[in-house]
């Protein structure tokens, strides 16, 4: 039967910080402000990066995907959010829960490839500048970059079908702000062992070997760099490098919390807050570390808000 039951026509209550009232208010402000920010954050990296020659390159190229993916990602849960926080209606459509589930976790596993995508990059811009630009070359940025997106959409498309086949017999308060996948498990009505170990195996293909490969190309980058004897060429790697791994940090930091924690651990209250962390926050962070710690980007900024970006483009 699946979920052609009870939930399926009548669609979802949100729970979301319903047992919190008093912080509703504080929680719309909170994310009506960073959705602001991020919309206009990540805008604004695709938009200079375009239109900036000097950054006419991978890194920039991947960055701009990056902007990208976490303006659709932000959007596609934050409207629905504030609408719940607004209002006494905590309700979503069976549609509108399908279709949040498909690209909140299309989205997401593309953003896990897409940093090791990244991490690649920067190895080898560090590590083989040589021949950074025959290996980095177009082509190849393309080809790496809808590697991401389609591994993502496979994710979505096997993970999230293989949850909506659960009945959940009736089954409509989701302890939830948003559709997720382990939030949906607790209301099905039949044994979920076999859903949890697709979890699992997803959580170590997505969360374990994107973060492993990323950490080893970081340990050839350090060895890389302290054998630089320049010390200005020595600053400028760390400088580039640091921006991506602070992203990776506080992305990965955030996800392995919620999705690797052992079962009879993972507190519900808690794990909304990390959740609204990730969602909402974490996609700000990105253009605001990579244009605190990059000349390149602060320049390009400078000619935008004068005027004299797009005077360069043509």
């Amino acid at each position: 039967m699946g979920w052609a039951n009870e939930s399926s026509l009548r669609g979802f209550i949100l729970l979301g910080f319903s047992d919190h009232p008093h912080l509703e208010a504080v929680l719309f402000i909170f994310v009506l402000f960073f959705y602001l920010l991020t919309l206009v954050g990540n805008f604004m990296i695709i938009i200079i990066s375009y239109l900036y020659p000097p950054l006419h390159t991978p890194m920039y190229f991947f960055l701009s995907n990056l902007s990208l993916l976490d303006l659709c990602f932000t959007t596609s849960l934050a409207l629905q959010t504030l609408v719940n926080l607004r209002g006494p209606e905590k309700t979503i459509t069976y549609g509108g829960c399908v279709v949040q589930l498909y690209i909140s976790l299309a989205l997401g596993s593309t953003e896990c490839i897409l940093l090791a995508v990244m991490a690649l990059d920067r190895y080898v811009a560090v590590c083989k500048p040589l021949h950074f630009v025959v290996i980095m070359n177009p082509q190849v940025c393309q080809q790496l970059a809808t590697v991401s997106w389609l591994s993502g959409l496979a994710n979505s498309l096997i993970h999230a079908t293989f949850t909506l086949q659960l009945p959940l017999c009736g089954n409509r308060r989701l302890d939830h702000f948003i559709c997720e996948v382990p939030a949906l498990l607790k209301l099905a009505c039949v044994d979920t062992t076999v859903n949890e170990l697709v979890l699992f195996v997803v959580s170590i293909l997505f969360l374990v070997i994107p973060p492993a490969f990323i950490l080893l190309s970081y340990g050839f980058i350090t060895r890389a760099v302290l054998r630089i004897q320049s010390g200005e060429a020595r600053h400028k790697a760390y400088s580039t490098c640091s921006s991506h791994l602070a992203v990776v940090i506080i992305f990965y930091g955030t996800i392995i919390y919620m999705y690797l924690q052992p079962g009879n651990s993972y507190a519900q209250d808690r794990g909304k807050f990390i959740s609204l962390f990730y969602t909402m926050v974490t996609p700000t962070l990105n253009p605001i570390i990579y244009t605190l710690r990059n000349k390149d980007v602060k320049e390009a900024l400078k000619k935008l808000l004068s005027g004299k970006l797009c005077s360069l483009r043509t």
